[in-house]
């Protein structure tokens, strides 16, 4: 299933990101929520926006190949949805609103896509 590979690289994403918020707690001396420390709300901001979007793009992505999608159109929104997350985890990360809404626009073009796709391959019988 072509699924799994994007499902892997993508949890290796929350991972990282998981990993900024840690570190931000061990450098802020934070042990829970966020303590008003503008750098561990904005690496909690970028972990949570990958935490809402993942899954339910990853949950299309396997039943549209569930369905019967070529593998190719699961590669192509596989990855370019993984990018899109990835510009913008890094705009959060850097504070760059043109980068969040680049990411956020490449999110949403790869979710309406999945939409119409399992549309296009859901079985009606």
């Amino acid at each position: 299933m072509v699924t799994a590979l994007y499902a892997s690289v993508l949890a290796g994403l929350i991972v990282w990101l998981s990993f900024k918020v840690i570190n931000q707690r061990k450098s802020s001396k934070v042990p829970h929520s966020d303590g008003g420390v503008d750098e561990l709300v904005i690496a909690r901001s970028a972990h949570s926006n990958a935490v809402e979007y993942i899954p339910i793009t990853l949950i299309l992505l396997a039943l549209a190949e569930f369905n019967g999608a070529s593998a190719i159109l699961i590669h192509i929104f596989g990855t370019v949805f993984f990018f899109g997350r990835w510009i913008h985890a890094n705009a959060i990360l850097n504070e760059s609103i043109p980068g969040r809404v680049r990411g956020m626009k490449i999110t949403f073009v790869c979710i309406v896509g999945l939409i119409l796709l399992n549309l296009i391959y859901v079985p009606l019988l």
